[in-house]
């Protein structure tokens, strides 16, 4: 016997870009959370801008991870309003985001991503972090789609 709580729901990991998709995607996983007593993670990822050659200069400011994460907890803190009864983990993380959230999708019982689509043909594709996180998550995998009119 054990002192330690039981988790009774799942995780569900939610790749977040800022994008209308991403947001959409974490509300329908905030959603599902609400009704199973689950938990949210919402990852968003950054990395340092790349250059061949010549070094970039950067102003002393520049905070890359800490942009991430307020763009993300700006998404987030509307949400858990919605949602009160549900735990939000936001969390911003240097790497590729196909990477990190295939990587996060260890610990989860479902990840899920968006899909944006351009377009009637090219929209049944994947996206390259989709493409990747279907072929290297580690759990479920959930590519949410805009609803068609």
């Amino acid at each position: 016997m054990t002192d330690q709580p039981e988790q009774t729901g799942q995780t569900v990991v939610v790749g977040v870009d800022g994008s209308d998709i991403s947001i959409e995607a974490l509300r329908w996983a905030c959603g599902l959370a609400s009704v199973t007593g689950g938990t949210v993670e919402a990852i968003t990822t950054w990395q340092w801008p790349m250059s061949l050659g010549t070094a970039i200069p950067f102003p002393a400011e520049y905070d890359p991870a800490g942009d991430a994460q307020r763009m993300l907890d700006g998404i987030v803190e509307p949400l858990a309003a919605v949602f009160p009864a549900v735990s939000i983990r936001a969390r911003a993380v240097e790497g590729h985001p196909g990477e990190v959230l295939a990587a996060a999708s260890r610990q989860a019982d479902l990840l899920v991503v968006g899909s944006r689509g351009h377009g009637e043909i090219a929209g049944v594709l994947l996206g390259s972090v989709s493409q990747h996180c279907v072929t290297h998550g580690c759990c479920s995998v959930l590519v949410y789609r805009h609803r068609q009119p």
